[in-house]
């Protein structure tokens, strides 16, 4: 084998960087059992314990403090982690108010009042806020005109003053919703800047509220400072860098002057050389390097220049610019001078804290001019994780914003002439008179100003004005990308509908699995995978050591990619693991099958082990680039658990194939090369469907009639009885209650309440409460019905001690569905997108439409399978059948194991077509062929099943439906390869195959 070398050296330097990666993980998690050491159960000890060592150096090699450790660890969605649970009300009456333009009319005033009353009524607050006011105030004035009060200035132009009370109410119904999708922007951009990953945004129907569950976070002060308050936008001019240069100077010799340290070293303040500090500043703005970087390469060569500081004298003498860097470009005469515009400096992430305690600190504040002060850019430069810094001019007596946010009538995304990305704002006469003043002033004059728009103290854009503005509209340009655009246009709007959204309640909840789903779901997989490795080496005797070694270094390698990435686990991700396993397994059995092939024609062990490895090739790269093809267009187009789902299934693929082919292949040699006996299969197991001669293409009718019926009674059952959906899917009344049993688990909830209320019940820790999500009688939406679910849920709950509720009064609100209508239809259109482009992949593959056609069908026909096996057994089986984000994964598993074994049964077809004599029948050459590679498919199924088995009866009650789907999906997907998929290309093939 040529090459060894090579493999050695990557696999070494892979198994290095995932050891890297992982290891975060191990550290923060000693990290977590030291401080449940030291509180001794206590939560506020564990909490104050972590929190006095976050910037503390807890892993020892290489000194990261806490903090960087916990944000490289393997991060976990919601359904495993928990998090915190926030709900956000969306104030629309300040929203109604604005746009009448705080009108005095005392029966508006009322009006509101009173809608106000009775949404915070329990009864009633489930209903539309708009509906209540337009009602309340109808009642309070029968005849009265609500265009007089909306119809102002600067709404005429779309609602006029003679419009009817239902067209104001229509309005009104549109800014609201755009109100709140307004405000899911402000709230999605301070979520991004906590820096939380996938974080879950629900909107309640009908009461303006949002649901935020922030996965892993457990700390309500700040989540409280991060998303109470309304949307500020406003417009500021700024200062050039070279006018507020001097101004950062000043600042850091001022910190250098009370730095105790710096005193000690010089007992004088200390002074800055600009000239040095100017040449040890930015040297290139793109990347955003610091001083200190440049310190330490000085510090090095013995260098005793102003900028070859040790890193405690430079934090004492220049504080500052030890966590910042300056704006500095390179001129054209090659020497460093100040950039250009409104940006002063840079920093990265994890010191722009530490800037702003500095910029923000009393004495600072006392010395530098009142109208000045600093801001971040809201998103990091491109590629890196550097902020920049921007200098913004107070103006007037108040010391503020030139416009603020509510002059903004309307903005867009849009081209420009020469199609670049743009964004078009249109103010309102009052805004576009001083837009215009503002614009002729920062355009006059060689040097033109930037006028920085900035959305709760966040920069979104700088652009530099041009031209004076007149007319109210502009055209924001830059290097925009379509998304950021829209991003753009959404802040602008936000400032036209500020409606706040206050915090209403807020509390620490658990993973919605539980801890026990999850502990027994990791306990049955690693017990799963345990007994696929045993089975491999007593099928495969010692080859099968050789591929219990691949299997496992692959998923070191899947683990410690997926972390480097920052990719988040969830339910879909375990989903992907579990096929990369069966993957795994697969590549490693094709090519010992072959051997024993080999071995069979009486070739020596190395040539049989050479020659098993080339001619399982073909069949192995075939079937993991169609998978892999399937990953990319789910991944590319799909959003949510289906991305999650693609990601994992991607580097599976990849890191089973290096795993599969490569270095099993040098682990073989090396065994060569030592002389050991190498044995491809024990006394029992030699000769395992070796002379295999089942009549599949006779029978084809048989399968097609089974099939047939079984799909045609799912489809009456789908029409007819339909689906269960989950609360993910669907939506459902949710209730917080709390138990006199203080040790109960989400099991225990499940097990009293799923008999009564149906199984896709979602349960959720919070705190020493429960919060409890049911869609039983979701669809009704009367008064009764509410009343009806909480006597049931209460009902249930009493009838057993353990589960016994401590307060009687649970409140209750309905809450959307997690999984948009658009992710449902998103979901179906790129798993038929996927289908399509892995069917011409096929044909280009394998030169035949019939075996693209084969595919095609055989890929529907197992989630056909699969959707009318849960509808028709939904409701007579001992555990859920839901239709639930735990089913897009399995369905999707069924869809990546499918298109893989199908793929491996066409390339054997096509081998034997390849090599037939001209007399035998097309019928019994692809017989033969499907016969000759049993073994392999068989084998293959079986270990995925044998996990799955596993997970099914030791992995608890709340994943023993996800489980399930995959079990059937994969006994499906092994049946549909043999006796659909080959029976279309005969059927469809019989002239073109002779």
């Amino acid at each position: 084998m040529q090459g060894k070398g090579v493999i050695k050296f990557f696999a070494i330097l892979l198994a290095v960087v995932c050891l890297y990666q992982l290891s975060f993980t191990w550290v923060a998690h000693k990290v977590r059992e030291d401080a449940k050491v030291y509180s001794k159960g206590d939560p506020e000890k564990e909490k104050a314990y972590l929190d006095s060592i976050s910037n503390q150096p807890v892993y020892p090699l290489l000194k990261h403090d806490y903090a960087y450790v916990l944000q490289r660890e393997i991060a976990l969605g919601l359904d495993l982690k928990g998090g915190m649970n926030v709900t956000m009300q969306i104030q629309l009456n300040e929203l109604v108010r604005k746009i009448a333009n705080n009108n005095p009319d005392a029966t508006f005033n009322q009006a509101l009042a009173n809608a106000d009353k009775l949404q915070a009524n329990a009864q009633t607050n489930q209903k539309d806020y708009i509906a209540l006011f337009v009602s309340e105030y109808e009642k309070l004035s029968p005849n009265g005109k609500l265009a007089a009060i909306f119809s102002t200035k600067d709404n005429q132009d779309h609602l006029k003053f003679n419009a009817s009370n239902s067209e104001v109410k229509t309005y009104l119904e549109d800014l609201a919703s755009t109100a709140v999708k307004q405000s899911f922007t402000v709230l999605n951009t301070r979520i991004n800047q906590f820096g939380v990953t996938q974080p879950n945004i629900q909107l309640q129907q009908g009461s303006n509220r949002i649901l935020v569950e922030l996965p892993g976070v457990k700390e309500p002060e700040r989540v409280r400072k991060l998303l109470s308050g309304s949307a500020k936008l406003e417009f500021y001019e700024t200062f050039d860098n070279a006018e507020a240069y001097q101004y950062l100077i000043n600042i850091d010799n001022l910190l250098a002057a009370k730095s105790k340290t710096a005193k000690a070293d010089t007992g004088k303040s200390a002074k800055v050389d600009t000239t040095a500090k100017l040449a040890a500043g930015k040297a290139d703005t793109a990347k955003g390097g610091s001083l200190l970087s440049k310190v330490q390469k000085n510090a090095a060569k013995n260098d005793t220049s102003a900028a070859s500081l040790s890193k405690t004298k430079l934090a004492a003498q220049h504080p500052l610019f030890a966590v910042m860097s300056l704006n500095v470009g390179q001129g054209a005469n090659g020497q460093q001078q100040l950039g250009q515009g409104p940006v002063v400096g840079y920093a990265p992430l994890q010191d722009t804290a530490k800037v702003n305690s500095y910029l923000h600190s009393a004495d600072v504040l006392a010395v530098i001019p009142r109208n000045i002060k600093f801001l971040w850019e809201v998103k990091p430069i491109k590629n890196t994780k550097t902020f920049a810094l921007y200098a913004i001019k107070l103006t007037g007596a108040e010391n503020g914003p030139v416009l603020s946010g509510d002059v903004i009538n309307d903005a867009r995304a849009d081209n420009d002439q020469k199609g670049s990305p743009e964004v078009v704002m249109i103010m309102n006469s009052e805004g576009a008179q001083k837009w215009r003043t503002v614009t002729a002033e920062a355009s006059s004059g060689t040097n033109k100003k930037a006028i920085a728009i900035v959305l709760d103290d966040n920069v979104y854009s700088a652009p530099t004005v041009q031209n004076e503005i007149s007319g109210g509209v502009s055209s924001i340009s830059g290097n925009f990308t379509i998304d950021d655009t829209r991003d753009l246009a959404n802040v602008l709007k936000a400032g036209r509908l500020p409606a706040p959204a206050h915090i209403v309640s807020e509390s620490i909840v658990g993973p919605s699995l539980g801890q026990e789903a999850i502990s027994a779901g990791i306990t049955s997989s690693i017990l799963g995978l345990v007994v696929v490795l045993i089975f491999m080496i007593a099928y495969y005797n010692r080859a099968g050591t050789v591929a219990v070694v691949a299997v496992i270094i692959n998923i070191f390698f899947l683990m410690g990619v997926l972390t480097s990435l920052g990719a988040v686990l969830t339910v879909p991700g375990v989903a992907g693991i579990v096929l990369t396993l069966g993957i795994a397994v697969d590549a490693n059995v094709l090519v010992y099958e072959r051997v024993r092939e080999e071995l069979g024609l009486g070739k020596s062990l190395r040539v049989a082990v050479a020659d098993g490895f080339k001619h399982a090739l073909p069949s192995i790269l075939d079937s993991q680039i169609s998978t892999f093809l399937t990953g990319l267009i789910l991944f590319v187009f799909g959003s949510g658990p289906i991305q999650g789902f693609a990601t994992t299934l991607m580097i599976g693929i990849a890191t089973s194939l290096f795993c599969s082919l490569l270095i099993s292949r040098v682990i073989f040699e090396w065994m060569l090369d030592k002389g050991m006996d190498i044995k491809f299969s024990n006394p029992w197991s030699s000769h395992t469907f070796k002379n295999a001669n089942f009549a599949f293409v006779k029978n084809r009718t048989k399968f097609y009639i089974f099939s047939g019926v079984f799909i045609a009674a799912g489809l009456v059952s789908i029409f007819t009885r339909g689906f269960t959906y989950g609360v993910d899917f669907e939506g459902g009344r949710n209730y917080i209650v709390s138990f006199t049993n203080k040790a109960v688990t989400t099991e225990q909830i499940h097990d009293a309440v799923d008999a009564t209320l149906g199984r896709s019940t979602e349960v959720k820790t919070m705190g020493d409460k429960f919060s409890i999500t049911t869609n039983y009688l979701f669809n009704d939406n009367s008064t009764a019905a509410d009343a009806k679910v909480k006597a049931a849920l209460v009902d249930a709950l009493n009838k057993k001690p353990e589960t016994k509720i401590a307060n009687s009064d649970l409140g209750g609100s309905k809450v959307s569905a997690t999984i948009a209508d658009e992710l449902k239809t998103s979901a179906i259109y790129t798993v038929l997108f996927a289908i399509f482009v892995i069917s011409a992949y096929i044909l280009i593959r394998f030169r035949k439409w019939q075996f693209s056609l084969g595919a095609m069908i055989a890929t529907a026909h197992d989630a056909l399978l699969v959707l009318s096996f849960f509808s028709l057994f939904n409701g007579f089986l001992p555990f859920s059948l839901d239709i639930d984000q735990a089913f897009i994964a399995a369905i999707l598993t069924v869809i990546g194991y499918s298109i893989n074994d199908t793929v491996v049964v066409f390339d054997r077809i096509r081998e034997f077509l390849d090599h037939s004599n001209k007399n035998e029948k097309p019928e019994e050459v692809i017989n033969r062929a499907i016969n000759s590679t049993l073994s392999r498919t068989i084998i293959t199924a079986l270990t995925v099943v044998f996990v799955l088995l596993v997970l099914f009866i030791f992995g608890g009650d709340v994943i023993k439906g996800f489980s399930f789907a995959l079990l059937i999906g994969v006994l499906f997907g092994t049946y549909s390869s043999i006796c659909v998929a080959t029976p279309v290309i005969v059927d469809f093939g019989k002239k073109d195959l002779k």
